[in-house]
């Protein structure tokens, strides 16, 4: 009988032992870890160069293209500001990727949405092309860690900033439009987190367009009983879905680079989403009283639980020094992912190019964002 609890225990504990082991590393920065996702970064923007510059095959545009680049951007971004002594290395590789971001191909299911109004060029439109704000934040980012960043995509930069503050001043409700009719409250974050940021490189005080959009954040975006944003509204404030842990989580990152007590406000509902066994975690989607299928915001929804939000938790959970949650998210992050070292680079196995970007976004995420 000893001999079976003893065996009950060992099966309960080892995996999350062994899952988890790294969990610590990554919640301090530890710098071996670090860097070798970074390099595995810098390893695919150096292939897409190549492949784009011979014309090869297997290059990622669309959607998905501005994702990884913008991602891969925001992750190298943060490196440096935490590792200042790796910043000759990699901002010129943040710059790069930022800009690829900026790409026509990049954003092309959007101009076609918009029924050709290209929303980099046509920037007096009253429409709201929250889609622009990815590449905006990563140029920002870029901008404020690369010196020789160019100075003809600073003055692009400054007129892309200078449009969303003139429409998010103007929107009572604090949202954009990202498709026609079709509002994101977590793209609007991304946007508020471009302009923040944008105010960090130059010295400009964006000081009133941001707190117009967080007092609408709370009043409009916010569902009052469960914590989390609403995925998908009009511009006039009304609900097109539910709220969600996909949104939320991903809004709760880009909200540190604007408005810290915003942030945390929205972690604190998403962990509320914490659903956890053995000593793993993982995020369900839907708020109580709500119920849906899984989409390209969740990913897979196992059992409710998304597998996009739960990724999207280990950012504020390490940038807000939730060391227990982070712990088990990660140990999950790690079941799902398979990360592989391979010399000095580290990948995640499952996720891909765009997901070993995300993590490494998420994964450095830190209080220093919104300093």
């Amino acid at each position: 009988m000893a001999g079976i609890v003893v065996a009950m225990l060992v099966a309960g504990l080892l995996p999350s032992w062994w899952c988890g082991r790294d969990a610590d590393s990554w919640f301090r920065g530890d710098p071996a870890r670090v860097r070798g996702l970074a390099e595995e970064s810098v390893a695919f923007e150096v292939e897409d160069d190549r492949r784009r510059a011979t014309g090869s095959a297997g290059v990622i545009d669309g959607m998905w293209g501005l994702l990884a680049h913008q991602m891969t951007a925001l992750g190298l971004a943060q490196v440096c500001l935490a590792h200042p002594e790796w910043r000759e290395r990699y901002a010129p590789v943040v710059t790069r990727a930022a800009t690829k971001s900026l790409l026509p191909e990049m954003r092309s299911v959007f101009t076609d949405a918009w029924h050709g109004e290209d929303g980099a060029i046509h920037l007096d439109s009253t429409n709201g092309h929250a889609y622009l704000s990815y590449p905006a934040l990563a140029l920002g980012m870029a901008r404020l860690i690369d010196p020789a960043f160019p100075a003809d995509l600073a003055t692009r930069h400054d007129a892309l900033i200078a449009s969303y503050e003139r429409r998010l001043l103007a929107s009572p409700t604090g949202l954009l439009d990202t498709f026609p009719g079709e509002a994101y409250p977590t793209d609007v974050a991304a946007v508020a987190a471009a302009i923040a940021v944008h105010g960090r490189a130059t010295g400009i005080d964006h000081t009133a367009v941001l707190s117009h959009w967080a007092q609408q954040v709370r009043a409009v975006q916010i569902d009052r009983d469960t914590g989390l944003v609403i995925q998908r509204m009009g511009v006039n404030g009304r609900a097109h879905d539910a709220p969600r842990a996909s949104g939320t989580g991903l809004a709760a990152y880009f909200v540190g680079f604007a408005d810290r007590a915003l942030a945390e406000e929205l972690a604190t509902g998403l962990f509320g989403q914490e659903r956890s066994f053995l000593g793993f975690s993982a995020i369900h989607e839907y708020g109580d009283g709500y119920h849906g299928a899984g989409d390209m915001d969740s990913g897979p929804l196992i059992l409710g639980k998304s597998v996009a939000a739960t990724g999207f938790a280990l950012a504020p959970a390490r940038s807000f020094g939730h060391h227990d949650v982070f712990t088990r998210l990660y140990r999950t992050a790690n079941l799902v992912g398979l990360p592989l070292r391979s010399g000095t680079r580290l990948r995640f196995a499952t996720g891909g190019v765009i997901g070993n970007a995300l993590l490494l976004a998420f994964l450095t995420s830190g209080p220093e964002l919104a300093r």
